[in-house]
């Protein structure tokens, strides 16, 4: 059985602290710049579909989407009634309080308004994110580990020798449900799209693939997970987290659909 000690402050500086979660969306957003750009050299179309100054200011927009959507989603659907007495905490992103498909949805609706303006193929640009998106989703989790936040639901030491005791959860061992999802929703699920990159596959399959693969890993991970304290159950033994991805499951045969009457 493990204890994990890790202080959420990577480093202070006088009266400033830079908390490791944040520095995760750092790393997460710098992996995702790369990346896409390396995809889209491979496929020549670094320059020609798709320019600098435009990628940058696309960039710009979708991690605008993330963490205003990721933070608002949260807020409204996750603690309303905290927030609602704790207003001034809504800005307080470096304790944690972000939501994937809140985010998810506003960097898709952000880029969608960019690309729109910009003239820029938007489905074809998604298709990229779409491969990198798990990376991201990598270093979030490792930030919610660190912050010692989304623990796992009680576990027996005795069958789970990996079981943690987080210091916010009390002292009964629990399931490090973070890095579960950590593994499955971003490290599988980007080694999957990643090494598929170069398939000639129809515009839009990548979407497809990171929804669906995305849905079908959180809903797995969700029941070792414990339920949020102010939700619990929505109904039976369904999560919040797993009614959300269960409309990506939709959301992703809608896109395969779509790819089929296209082509």
């Amino acid at each position: 059985m493990l204890a994990p000690q890790i202080d959420p402050v990577a480093l202070q500086l006088g009266p400033i602290a830079i908390h490791w979660y944040g520095l995760m969306y750092v790393f997460a957003f710098m992996s995702a710049w790369k990346l896409v750009q390396v995809q889209l050299k491979e496929q020549h179309l670094w320059g020609t579909m798709i320019h600098p100054e435009s990628f940058e200011n696309l960039f710009t927009w979708l991690i605008l989407g993330v963490i205003l959507g990721g933070r608002l989603w949260y807020v409204l659907f996750y603690n309303p009634s905290y927030y609602l007495e704790h207003p001034i905490e809504v800005f307080y992103v470096w304790n944690g309080g972000m939501s994937f498909h809140g985010g998810f949805l506003g960097s898709v609706l952000a880029g969608y308004i960019y690309c729109k303006r910009a003239g820029l193929p938007y489905v074809e640009l998604l298709d990229r994110f779409a491969v990198v998106a798990p990376l991201g989703l990598a270093f979030g989790r490792i930030g919610n580990f660190i912050n010692g936040e989304l623990w796992g639901r009680v576990a027996d030491p005795a069958q789970v020798p990996w079981a943690m005791i987080f210091p916010h959860a009390g002292n009964l061992p629990r399931h490090p449900s973070q890095l579960y999802e950590m593994a499955l929703e971003g490290l599988l699920l980007f080694i999957i799209l990643w090494f598929t990159r170069k398939r000639d596959w129809a515009v839009g399959t990548r979407i497809a693939i990171f929804l669906l693969g995305y849905a079908a890993a959180r809903i797995f991970c969700e029941n070792y997970r414990e339920p949020d304290e102010q939700l619990g159950f929505i109904f039976a033994n369904i999560t919040m987290g797993m009614l959300q991805s269960s409309a990506m499951v939709v959301a992703g045969i809608a896109v395969l659909v779509w790819i089929k009457r296209k082509g």
